[in-house]
Formats: C-alpha cells, structure tokens, sequence
C-alpha cells in the first residue's frame, strides 16, 4: 500500500519542525517521491548523514509503503 504524501510530510515535518519542506509526487502513484528539506538540523553534516536522519524520520516505511525517496537536504544558506 503506497504512502500517503500527507503521511510523508507529517513524518517529515514531526522530525524537522523547522524545515522548509516541497514534496514531489514523481510517478502520480503515491509510491515515488522527491523531498527537498532544507533544516538547521543539517547544518554542518554531511550529505549522507542528513540522509540517514531522514530515513530514521520515516521510522522503517522506506522499501515498504514508500518504495522510492530522491532526497535534497541542506542546511539554510548561512548555516
């Protein structure tokens, strides 16, 4: 059963309360996505660190509900 992109973006938005967040809907069928989160959560880590914190927002749905995620993660500009 895919995910619900309001799904994605709770879990998104619970993680990084403070991120700007866009949601693509890659292939119209709730199960590929692109995420664009910029967060001062990611400030000073690198690319894969921010990946894996995001991963762990989904809380093990990635490969099961969500089968694909493209992720863009950064940190503010300043930051």
């Amino acid at each position: 059963m895919p995910m619900p992109v309001e799904e994605l973006r709770r879990c998104l938005t619970e993680a990084f309360p403070d991120a700007e967040i866009a949601i693509d809907d890659l292939a119209g069928d709730g199960d590929h996505y692109r995420a664009r989160i910029v967060s001062t959560r990611f400030a000073g880590l690198p690319r894969v660190r921010q990946h894996q914190l995001v991963y762990a927002a989904l809380k093990g749905r990635m490969g099961g509900e969500l089968h694909a995620l493209a992720l863009e993660t950064s940190a503010p500009a300043g930051d």
